[in-house]
């Protein structure tokens, strides 16, 4: 069974550069940068990892919405219990190639949360 523990937290931006050097100056975080996509990836030791994600027009993150990842080992029988639950669909499952699965649904009040399974 899943235990449910939040895996990732993605924290909108308008410049993620900066926001991921202040960060790492200030809790000595790790990052490391994806250029493909702008994404630049902490580590929080200990605690879940996440990233730094460029907020703004042409994208989907907005300042102020942080979305966070939630494991599980069934992502369709996650979403079927939270659309039951009164969730809305917003991103079928997608694979992250030799990484894992993630969805994303937004809850009875608009929230945003994801979902992550992994390839192992």
């Amino acid at each position: 069974m899943s235990q449910h523990s939040i895996v990732h937290v993605e924290i909108p931006a308008t410049d993620a550069s900066a926001a991921s050097k202040f960060y790492a100056e200030l809790f000595d975080w790790k990052i490391q940068v994806d250029p493909t996509f702008n994404y630049h990836m902490f580590q929080a030791n200990p605690g879940p990892g996440g990233a730094f994600v460029q907020a703004g027009e042409g994208t989907d993150y907005k300042i102020g919405e942080v979305l966070i990842y939630v494991s599980t080992d069934d992502i369709e029988a996650t979403l079927a219990r939270a659309e039951t639950l009164g969730a809305t669909m917003l991103v079928q499952k997608t694979e992250i190639p030799q990484v894992g699965w993630f969805a994303i649904f937004a809850d009875p009040a608009g929230n945003r949360i994801a979902l992550f399974t992994n390839l192992s």
